[in-house]
């Protein structure tokens, strides 16, 4: 492998593996270049979005710079996601001191759902310190996830081919072109929330425990809320307590059952914790709801 086909990202993690470090391995490597990585944050997410961030402290972004540039040196440096003023001190220094060839610097400020990742605080010091040093910034807006990230990989490839910005750049675009359009992960939201909702249909009157239907589906109770809020605009227990609402009013509706009758038909413990449930969200006690029923007949 030819030196100057290697090239240094500095960026945070994504496991879905569509974009930061992974997707940079991915995409530099399939080109036939060479790849090294220094890691800023670690994300837990999905295609859902990102769930939670771990962000390198700067002494260990330090120490993962310091031990591939004083080895390898390489002439394109690609950088991305820097959450902290303490991270971007070191790459500054780094850049500084290092002066690689070609910096290419692919902002991350918000993630592919929409999420803030930076504070306006370090935007104002990446735009009046980092910016400068960079050869390049990528100023390109695209709702795939990933897709800004593997253009400025395959454009730091070209550049350390030794080939000029703007043929690099047309190069970049056309191997993005190549890519199949379904390069995206396939999330199985939809299955798991048609799922829950059977599971719903079946046990809502037995249980009304997100944690039994999480158990039950082999997922996260954090996942299948955030899989509910996607699909249907609702969290779990909401979906839940309509269930048991609509059985409750069916039957204090087109039954003889007493309240205590129905309350225990319904799956709860005992008549007060029926009543407790049916007023906080009907804002009636179920004797005043069956009350109404009568008058309107």
């Amino acid at each position: 492998m030819k030196a100057n086909h290697t090239i240094l990202t500095i960026t945070g993690s994504d496991s879905t593996g569509l974009s930061g470090i992974q997707a940079d391995i991915t995409t530099i490597t399939s080109l036939g270049g060479q790849a090294v990585s220094v890691i800023t944050s670690i994300t837990a997410q999905n295609t859902l979005g990102i769930q939670q961030f771990y962000d390198i402290p700067a002494s260990v972004v330090r120490q993962q710079i310091e031990a591939i540039v004083n080895d390898v040196q390489p002439r394109i440096v690609k950088i991305g996601l820097i959450r902290s003023v303490e991270v971007l001190n070191v790459i500054v220094e780094m850049l500084t001191r290092y002066r690689p060839e070609y910096t290419i610097y692919d902002p991350v400020v918000v993630s592919a759902h929409g999420e803030r990742l930076l504070s306006d605080d370090i935007i104002a010091q990446i735009k009046q310190r980092l910016i400068p040093l960079c050869s390049l910034v990528i100023d390109r807006h695209s709702t795939r996830h990933g897709q800004n990230n593997t253009y400025a990989s395959a454009l730091a490839y070209y550049l350390a081919e030794g080939r000029p910005t703007d043929e690099s750049s047309l190069l970049a675009q056309a191997y993005i072109d190549r890519l199949p359009g379904n390069h995206q992960l396939q999330s199985r939201s939809a299955e798991l929330y048609e799922d829950f909702l059977r599971r719903v249909e079946e046990h809502y009157q037995t249980n009304s425990d997100v944690a039994f239907y999480a158990d039950s589906m082999n997922v996260t109770a954090r996942y299948l809320a955030q899989v509910c809020r996607q699909m249907g605009r609702q969290s779990p227990k909401q979906i839940i307590d309509d269930h048991l609402l609509s059985e409750a009013r069916r039957q204090l509706a087109t039954t003889s059952r007493t309240i205590q009758e129905t309350a225990y038909h319904c799956g709860f413990s005992s008549p007060s914790h029926f009543t407790k449930f049916f007023k906080k969200l009907t804002g009636m006690s179920p004797s005043e709801y069956r009350a109404g029923l009568s008058r309107d007949e």
